[in-house]
């Protein structure tokens, strides 16, 4: 039996760098917000212990696909990977020892665009496989499994709007306003290995608090750089300003303003140029992902 499972977008209401680790990751301070635009992902369990993603992905393959690596980690974890024996309770006594799946993806978020598609695909095959295969491992066990995939899928398994620090995964929830966004999706895709590279990125900010963040401080160190590399990001939030404070959400190149209402987000949709893809979402403190996973 096919279930659909939910993989949500997320936006970075701002991010700074603080410093860096001695193996080369960037210490971050973000706060991460999800919105009700999802990918959806589609889970056929089966009994041989194959995974097989049924999906074409553009330039990407099956071996590098987040969310067949999240199975197969999710597999070796368990103890339910093809001929490695069970060392799961659960699975010795269904004998269930065998088990797989196949994964169809319906992809809504961009690729390349900070909403974190990959990551959150990803966090939900590990949150969906690990209750569709009967294996209950605890949220914090899925989390630092997902650490393993990506400094972002961690908060996509928590499902709680979050500050974040660290690279990204030492998580305090919060709680937001929730208002409507405005979304645009610029023409490009913006290399996160690129910004990180540049020499002009600003590395070294002062490290600020949460009460801090509420009254209003906090930029995207990103954005200047993005901007300068990739102009029609540079274009897309000049546009944009026009009805708010336009920002970046993580590395790009989508850029988000926010309303208080969605009648007034879709008004402003309407004058999107029609060379541009937008879209306009809720912003949620509990993921979709969240919601789908509650007993």
């Amino acid at each position: 039996m096919v279930e659909a499972w939910p993989a949500p977008g997320k936006l970075n209401l701002f991010l700074h760098i603080t410093g860096r680790r001695a193996d080369g990751y960037h210490l971050l301070q973000t706060v991460f917000q999800f919105i009700d635009r999802c990918d959806w992902l589609y889970f056929d369990v089966r009994d041989d212990g194959v995974i097989r993603r049924i999906t074409e992905v553009p330039g990407v393959p099956p071996e590098h696909d987040l969310t067949v690596r999240a199975a197969h980690l999710l597999q070796e974890v368990s103890g339910l990977a093809l001929g490695g024996g069970s060392r799961h309770p659960a699975s010795r006594r269904t004998g269930a020892s065998l088990r797989g799946a196949d994964i169809r993806i319906e992809k809504h978020l961009p690729m390349g665009g900070g909403l974190g598609g990959g990551s959150s695909d990803a966090a939900t095959t590990l949150v969906a496989l690990n209750k569709l295969w009967g294996l209950n491992l605890p949220t914090e066990r899925l989390a630092a499994l997902g650490l393993q995939l990506g400094a972002d899928v961690p908060v996509f398994v928590v499902g709680h709007a979050a500050w974040a620090e660290g690279v990204g995964e030492q998580l305090t929830p919060v709680d937001l306003k929730e208002p409507w966004y405005l979304v645009v999706v610029p023409p490009c895709q913006v290399s996160t290995a690129k910004i990180f590279s540049a020499p002009e990125l600003t590395r070294n900010l002062p490290a600020i608090k949460i009460s801090g963040f509420l009254s209003g401080q906090g930029i995207n160190v990103c954005e200047p750089v993005v901007c300068e590399h990739y102009p029609q990001v540079a274009e897309a939030l000049r546009w944009l300003s026009q009805f708010g404070q336009a920002r970046m959400t993580g590395t790009g190149a989508c850029v988000f303003v926010s309303f208080e209402d969605e009648a007034a987000a879709r008004r402003a949709l309407e004058h999107l140029p029609s060379s541009w893809q937008g879209f306009v979402a809720k912003g949620m403190n509990q993921s979709p992902l969240f919601i789908k996973a509650r007993p």
